[in-house]
Order: C-alpha cells, then sequence, then structure tokens
C-alpha cells in the first residue's frame, strides 16, 4: 500500500516504462539537482527531452501515451518511490487509479491537470517558474 505522508527530506524519485525501469527525475529535489524534474536545463525538467514528463511530445509528457501521467485514462503511471524502494503510489492525473498517489500536493497538482490540459501551466504550478 503507498504511504500517504512523506519526511520532508525524503527525496521522492519518479520510474516509468517497463516494470518501472526508466529513471524520470526527482519531484522534490531542489530546482538546482541534476535530477530534479524542475531543472529546466536539466535532462528531467526540460521541455525537450525525451524522459522528461514536461515533454508534450514525448513518451512521459504526452497525454496520449500509456505510460505518461497526464494521460487521464492511463493505468501504467509512473510510480513514486524513495531510495529505500518504498513506494508512494503512483503519478496519475487518471483519478480513478487504484494506487493513485495520496500526496495532496501532487494530487492537488494533477487534478488541476487532468482538469485544465495545460502542461507548461502544470510544470509552472509544480515548479515555481
Amino acid at each position: 500500500m503507498a504511504r500517504e505522508q512523506m519526511s520532508t527530506n525524503q527525496a521522492l524519485l519518479l520510474f516509468g516504462g517497463n516494470d518501472h525501469k526508466t529513471f524520470l527525475g526527482c519531484l522534490n529535489c531542489v530546482k538546482s539537482d541534476d535530477a530534479s524534474i524542475c531543472n529546466k536545463f536539466g535532462t528531467y525538467g526540460s521541455k525537450f527531452n525525451e524522459v522528461s514528463i514536461w515533454n508534450k511530445f514525448g513518451t512521459y509528457g504526452s497525454k496520449f501515451n500509456e505510460g505518461s501521467p497526464w494521460n487521464k485514462f492511463s493505468n501504467s503511471a509512473p510510480i513514486i518511490v524513495d531510495k529505500n524502494g518504498n513506494t508512494y503510489g503512483y503519478f496519475s492525473t487518471n483519478k480513478f487509479h487504484n494506487n493513485r498517489t495520496r500526496i495532496k500536493s501532487y494530487v492537488n497538482l494533477l487534478d488541476w491537470s487532468a482538469d485544465n490540459d495545460d502542461l507548461e501551466q502544470a510544470r509552472n504550478a509544480s515548479c515555481g517558474n
């Protein structure tokens, strides 16, 4: 079962793809971290990189791809884990996903994104830029 609470100092990592083996970035790392989904110049924060959840034309940013968190109908969304392997649910806009994350800030972001369909604004809300 996914944890509902998280330690504020625990890095939350996003994995997608087959068997969730593709690293998609750190959800709550500082913006300057190379692994941060909020680092515009990093692999995971760039809206141009194939493995970025912010690339609307990429595998993990397209609202049409099964493995994307932005696909409202998918059950194959990325999973949130910490470095110890504890799971925190799936990062998914699918409100009916069985094990969707219960972390309030992410639920708010995902619900907003599902309702507004604006990836750029979702990124700005998530990353503060």
